[in-house]
């Protein structure tokens, strides 16, 4: 009896534990849902516009989703010491770990800037397979430029939007990035309607449809409206967040703080940025295929990001809550808290795959694009779902390894993984054989299997367990 009990205890908690975890977790569930959801209805939005039009924004958001992934790596770094730091209630250390995460920040910002302005339509254009017809790439390509130059605009607030959500996350607080990110969510999705569409969905509007550019703008608008909410709130309310009191009143940060977060944060960094650039890369071998598998697993993906959104929130919950307890020096609450986390993960996930299995047939009918489209993103789906549950494990790992410091480990864990074995297997089998999309993809998508096994070895090995404030 004692053993069973023992064996339940590790994989599932009690009631204060659950309490704890649906404080952090609720809020982000309903930020990334709402987020979701909206951009469902913003692809659909674009999709009623043309399949042209869908596959370019497609092709400029995997472009931007690399620079989105560098800002995450970049502040990572500085995210595990400042949970740490919380976890010790220690605002001091939060302090300069928001200051680093800011000069990340705009060192990204100007980076990405520089790369979007000189390299568009090289980077656009490895997405145009060579069976295009001249006339659909050109409009492809043209279409994606413009889109991209309006939402060059809305990188910088995204990326000081990114460094006040991460911190206020850490430190427990994540109430008000929902809020932040839920008002400006809306404001998106009431101004693409209304800039998308023009006088054509709103009959006395004197505004001409705006397509894509539409859409960018109002992605735009709404980044800035996101980041004047978390702004005005945080530095009205010192006593409620202090770490943000006299956070400008020195530019510095300890040297060896600074060292420290370099030494963790650039396997991040590095990792961030190969892993987004593999998946954009993935997207590329598929398009070998044409563009309506570009549009295709644009569909899909961005339906199988609603359907992410707890197995994605645990992941940051393990960062949160694992973090403050390493920080704490409270180690076997950490390893218990794991073990919860991913049983949780995995059944979440099984459950969410289920409800996506029996819901794929439908909603790529909602898009106003070809039947062959549809049918390729409703087998797609499939694939994504029987795979979930390996995504999400394999995602939790990743978190548990990175909490404590791990960051070397992560990199190879994540972004080795993706190259050496998930795109070389994709280019190979997109670009030397006549394989359909629908097995290349799910021959693809079954290799986190192996991922899985790897995760769970070192997480059972208590590689993680690392408490770097007091190292």
């Amino acid at each position: 009896m004692t053993n069973k009990l023992t064996l339940k205890s590790c994989f599932f908690g009690d009631r204060n534990f659950y309490s704890r975890v649906i404080k952090i977790l609720i809020p982000i569930i309903i930020q990334n849902t709402v987020t979701n959801v909206v951009s469902l209805l913003d692809n659909v939005m674009v999709g009623r516009v043309g399949t042209l039009e869908m596959s370019a924004v497609a092709i400029v958001n995997q472009l931007l989703f690399v620079f989105y992934i560098c800002i995450f790596g970049g502040i990572s770094g500085a995210g595990i010491f400042s949970a740490q730091f919380a976890g010790a209630e220690d605002h001091r250390g939060v302090r300069h770990c928001f200051r680093f995460k800011t000069y990340i920040a705009l060192v990204m910002f100007a980076l990405a800037l520089g790369v979007f302005l000189i390299f568009p339509d090289q980077l656009i254009s490895m997405y145009l397979a060579e069976g295009t017809s001249a006339e659909d790439a050109a409009a492809t390509l043209g279409f994606a430029r413009d889109y991209l130059l309006v939402m060059l605009i809305g990188i910088l607030p995204f990326a000081l939007s990114q460094v006040y959500g991460s911190t206020l996350r850490e430190t427990g607080e994540t109430k008000l990035p929902m809020i932040a990110s839920v008002a400006a969510i809306l404001v998106n999705l009431v101004l693409n309607y209304i800039l998308i569409f023009g006088n054509k969905g709103l009959p006395f509007l004197p505004l001409e449809p705006m397509g894509v550019v539409g859409a960018a703008i109002a992605t735009v608008i709404s980044r800035y409206a996101e980041l004047i909410i978390i702004l005005l709130t945080v530095h009205r309310n010192k006593e409620k967040y202090p770490f943000i009191s006299k956070l400008w009143a020195s530019l510095k940060i300890p040297g060896s703080l600074t060292l420290d977060i370099l030494k963790k944060g650039s396997p991040l960094l590095a990792n961030e940025f190969l892993w987004s650039l593999g998946v954009a890369m993935l997207l590329q071998c598929y398009s070998v295929r044409g563009l309506e598998v570009v549009a295709a697993a644009n569909i899909t993906q961005t339906v199988a990001n609603m359907f992410n959104v707890v197995f994605l929130a645990i992941g940051n919950a393990i960062a949160i809550m694992v973090g403050q307890q390493l920080g704490a020096s409270k180690t076997e609450e950490a390893k218990l808290s794991v073990w919860r986390l991913l049983t949780l993960t995995v059944i979440s996930c099984i459950v969410m795959a289920g409800i996506m299995i029996v819901l794929a047939p439908f909603i790529p009918s909602l898009y106003n694009t070809t039947e062959e489209v549809r049918h390729t993103a409703t087998e797609l789906l499939d694939v994504v779902a029987v795979a979930m549950p390996f995504m999400g494990f394999s995602h939790s790992c990743y978190f548990t390894l990175r909490s404590g410091g791990k960051t070397f480990i992560t990199m190879l864990f994540d972004c080795v993984f993706m190259w050496a074995v998930s795109f070389t297997t994709a280019f190979v089998l997109a670009n030397y054989t006549s394989l359909p999309i629908i097995p290349l993809y799910a021959i693809v998508q079954s290799l986190e299997i192996i991922k899985c096994f790897i995760g769970f070895i070192l997480v059972k090995k208590g590689v993680w367990i690392n408490n770097i404030i007091r190292a």
